[in-house]
């Protein structure tokens, strides 16, 4: 079967405990210019042969798959995170736009989201160019994956404090939970700027099968993020601590206290008040 024919794809996995903690926290993932500049140029030039806002059709371009789709990289840090023979991208658009443009596009989450600590699906960006600052790129707001809200109630929004551009060499791509909060930069170059966006699903159970430390200590872990900017003190360490747990495949030993117990970061002289049963203990490697 041609790499564009499969539907599921398998590899091994490239992140580790801490790393997958990290995209917990922050949302987000950058692999900076990890496709080949020759396979950049050439998807350059689809691009501009097929300037449409949806060239799925490049989805059944081995070479395109093969460095871009299934890239080593990329694909090593879904299958971290989404699991085993997880679903390949369906649909490519391409967030094209012609450079300069003063104005900003609105902060917002893309529409069919579910608010959840569950990891299901990822959405991936890709840029085949490099896109600085004068580019435009997409900026983010890491953490806000975490802070429910709709589209409609964040158009109002100017500059948020903690925001970033998705700068970027060519070749870069980056992972996202689908609901972080993101908007359109301001450009000030000229030219064509393309961003070339697509998804993966989960088809199996979550469980902790990435690139294990054996001294990672759940107990001690720092689950505290960005997130914690944007809502009530601590929830962002509780919201990413359910979610580390439920993608180790442990949803069901996750418990909050309240008060001081875990996972609340401290510098405590023994074993967390309310550490859930079953997880590793500190010394211990056992899962």
């Amino acid at each position: 079967m041609r790499i564009s024919e499969r539907k599921t794809y398998d590899c091994e996995p490239t992140m580790t405990d801490t790393q997958v903690l990290e995209f917990c926290k922050n949302g987000y993932l950058m692999l900076e210019g990890v496709v080949p500049d020759d396979v950049n140029r050439r998807t350059m030039e689809y691009c501009d042969q097929h300037s449409n806002m949806e060239p799925s059709g490049i989805l059944m371009e081995d070479w395109f798959v093969e460095n871009v789709i299934v890239h080593p990289a990329a694909a090593g840090a879904v299958r971290s995170l989404l699991g085993a023979n997880f679903h390949l991208p369906i649909l490519m658009s391409n967030h094209r736009v012609q450079c300069p443009i003063q104005t900003v596009g609105g902060w917002h989450v893309d529409g069919n989201y579910h608010y959840t600590h569950e990891l299901n699906f990822l959405q991936v960006f890709y840029y085949p160019q490099d896109t600085s600052i004068e580019m435009g790129p997409t900026q983010i707001v890491p953490g806000t994956h975490l802070v429910r809200n709709k589209a409609r109630f964040m158009g109002h929004l100017a500059n948020i404090k903690g925001a970033i551009p998705t700068t970027a060499p060519a070749g870069s791509i980056f992972l996202t939970v689908y609901h972080i909060w993101h908007r359109r930069g301001p450009s000030t170059a000229s030219g064509i700027r393309n961003l070339l966006k697509y998804f993966y699903w989960r088809t199996t159970p979550p469980q902790r099968d990435w690139a294990i430390e054996p001294d990672f200590d759940f107990a001690t872990a720092q689950y505290t993020g960005p997130g914690g900017a944007y809502m009530e003190q601590f929830r962002d360490t509780i919201k990413v601590s359910e979610m580390f747990l439920w993608l180790c495949g442990r949803h069901k030993s996750f418990q909050n206290l309240g008060g001081q117990s875990w996972p609340l970061p401290a510098d405590r002289n023994d074993l967390p008040y309310g550490f859930p049963a079953g997880l590793p203990q500190p010394q211990s490697v056992e899962l």
